[in-house]
């Protein structure tokens, strides 16, 4: 495995888990939230973040977190690996509101400079939505580009937990 693909809800513990694997595994770590977003949570031109996704896909290397399901057509076909990340949405939004108020969450480092976290109720609703709405556009683009490509579906924090300590550590 030399480029693992991790995608899930907000608050299913994605930065978390691509960080780990990353360090067991001796590749690079790319969050995508810290390549999209701008000062103030501002959006990229979507040209621009193609082009961006492009690139950091071409890596020979890397574990790369993030959902951006208009750029799976470019990330899944280069991947060995798909880790979907699918706990329940009511603990990835208690995760998502506590890290609100978490000292800890200052300066996390899979966002960039000037983007704070936030929480409003269009984030909220995402959360609650991705079960239904975005989860199958996973797998649809997954039969779409890369039909072939192995998933790890990782349904609750167990499942996280003993899949990680099946992989080797370099």
């Amino acid at each position: 495995m030399q480029r693992v693909l991790i995608v899930g809800s907000a608050g299913a513990g994605k930065s978390t888990l691509a960080r780990e694997v990353a360090r067991r595994l001796g590749l690079p770590v790319v969050h995508l939230d810290r390549h999209y977003w701008r000062p103030g949570w501002t959006v990229p031109d979507e040209t621009r973040w193609r082009e961006t996704v492009a690139a950091l896909a071409a890596a020979p290397a890397w574990v790369l977190d993030g959902n951006y399901g208009s750029t799976l057509d470019l990330r899944l076909p280069r991947a060995d690996l798909l880790v979907l990340v699918d706990l329940p949405w009511l603990l990835c939004l208690a995760r998502v509101v506590r890290r609100r108020w978490d000292p800890r969450a200052a300066g996390r480092a899979d966002l960039p400079a000037g983007c704070p976290e936030r929480l409003d109720l269009d984030f909220l609703g995402y959360v609650r939505r991705y079960p239904r709405v975005s989860r199958p556009r996973v797998f649809a683009a997954r039969a779409a580009h890369a039909p072939e490509l192995p998933l790890v579906r990782l349904r609750s924090r167990a499942e996280v937990r003993r899949w990680l300590a099946r992989l080797p550590t370099f």
